[in-house]
């Protein structure tokens, strides 16, 4: 599944709480991208066992943690996973209803990341000028050229 970048992140929220957690927001984007790594695999690890009361705090915790980025389409998601998994808890139930949405999550997740990251990142990835510029030296532009 793709992903338009554009619609991937509500900027506008992402600049408020880059702005309301000053100093401290590539910290908690640090934390954000070790507490998903662990609710994805969390949420697919009890998939597999079919275990939907395994899938309602990691689906919790990734929805809520999203929102606070502007991760909309993750947040969503997420909170669709942790429906069904409320539900089936709720029925006694197994949560195979969830799948095709779980399936959808690691991509999203990884994606949606490297947005976030890429923004996050002080140091913005600069194309050299062309001919290298004053006081430069022009960069080869393939293989075996000096």
């Amino acid at each position: 599944m793709s992903f338009e970048g554009s619609t991937l992140i509500n900027w506008p929220a992402y600049s408020q709480a880059r702005s309301e957690l000053g100093a401290g927001f590539v910290r908690i984007l640090g934390y954000f991208r070790e507490d998903g790594v662990k609710s994805v695999a969390a949420i697919e690890a009890a998939m597999r066992s079919l275990n939907a009361a395994a899938m309602v705090i990691p689906a919790h915790t990734l929805k809520g943690e999203a929102r606070q980025f502007g991760a909309e389409p993750l947040a969503d998601l997420a909170e669709a996973i942790e429906v069904i998994a409320r539900d089936c808890v709720e029925m006694q139930d197994t949560p195979e209803e969830a799948l095709e949405h779980i399936v959808q999550l690691r991509p999203l997740f990884v994606e949606t990341l490297t947005l976030l990251e890429r923004e996050a990142n002080p140091i913005v990835a600069r194309k050299p000028v062309a001919g290298g510029g004053f006081g430069r030296r022009a960069i080869p532009t393939g293989f075996g050229e000096d």
